[in-house]
């Protein structure tokens, strides 16, 4: 698949052909589970404190000569400990167990509770070829709610790399016919439930992932202020990138000097098996051949056993000479 090469003022520079990577079909279960793995391995580990609940002397005698204990009180065994007193009648509190005020918890979350979850590398290179085959894909891309030119998908020449302005590359892509994806970005939605309370009140659409060759690149700084839009390097792209919230078909604009890293590096493609020589089978010896060999270690030995052997090797020869000559 040819795609064109257009420049900032949507000129035809040529054409390009697909690396080899934007053949793969696509898999959204192995770009789920990539995508996934992802934000399991950002999780922040959380847990309650193990003291939480457990700061109180809650030690309640139940000996018959203690005072202070709780002996012929006709009470439950729940662990207690004394709100106040009026001479030795005590008056006791539940404390310390699950289900009394201030108690701890049964099973509290442990902060050592390992969330990662782990993924083969072929896999999750598959899932990557998958997710690339998609923004390619348009009926995929738009699906997922992208609002496209005509001429999408298409390559960036490399004169984007060197825009070093946000006011430039918001012009560029306006120029492209992708006001209206630029627009659906820009506003912010307030999100439902508690997650209001953590710091994550609003949200945004996803818009654009702009690939570039390299980190160095003047666009990566000039347009990470752009709403919704996200800039990285070919050697960086993961399924989350081009797969955002586990949909795959992500609008996304590759740059040239991108596509020829990616080609020449082959980039997130499985490398061919090496072949290993088969080690040479050992051939297995008769019983003659062993008893030939036994016989040579006697002489040179010079042992009771092996001479043994080594005169019935001599037996066994004669017989079979003797048994040559009457056929």
């Amino acid at each position: 698949m040819k795609l064109p090469i257009i420049d900032a003022k949507k000129a035809k520079k040529g054409d390009l052909e697909l690396p080899k990577q934007f053949s793969e079909p696509v898999r959204r279960d192995l770009i789920q589970r990539a995508v996934f793995s992802l934000q399991a391995a950002a999780r922040q580990p959380y847990g309650a404190d193990p003291d939480a609940g457990m700061r109180v002397s809650a030690k309640l005698s139940r000996r018959r000569r203690n005072y202070r204990g709780s002996y012929g009180q006709g009470i439950s065994r729940v662990p207690r400990k004394i709100l106040n007193r009026r001479g030795i009648r005590m008056f006791y509190v539940g404390a310390l167990a699950p289900g009394t005020v201030g108690g701890r918890r049964a099973h509290p979350p442990k902060a050592e509770k390992v969330w990662e979850q782990k993924i083969n590398k072929r896999e999750n290179r598959k899932a990557i070829r998958s997710a690339l085959a998609a923004v390619m894909d348009r009926s995929i891309v738009t699906g997922r709610g992208h609002k496209l030119p005509a001429e999408y998908p298409f390559i960036l020449d490399n004169s984007f790399e060197s825009i070093a302005k946000t006011k430039e590359a918001i012009t560029a892509l306006l120029g492209l016919g992708f006001a209206d994806e630029l627009a659906r970005a820009e506003t912010k939605t307030v999100r439902a439930g508690k997650a209001k309370m953590r710091g994550r009140k609003t949200k945004r659409a996803t818009s654009l992932l702009l690939v570039v060759g390299g980190e160095g690149a003047k666009l990566a700084t000039s347009a990470a202020n752009i709403p919704g839009v996200t800039i990285a390097a070919v050697r960086g792209l993961n399924a989350e990138l081009l797969a955002p919230g586990t949909h795959p078909g992500r609008a996304t604009l590759f740059t040239e000097q991108a596509m020829k890293i990616l080609k020449e590096e082959s980039l997130f493609a499985d490398k061919p098996a090496t072949s290993v020589a088969a080690k040479p089978v050992k051939p297995i010896s008769s019983k003659k051949e062993k008893a030939v060999k036994a016989a040579a270690i006697a002489e040179k030995t010079g042992s009771k056993p092996a001479k043994n052997a080594a005169k019935t090797a001599k037996n066994e020869t004669k017989a079979a000479k003797a048994t040559g000559e009457a056929a």
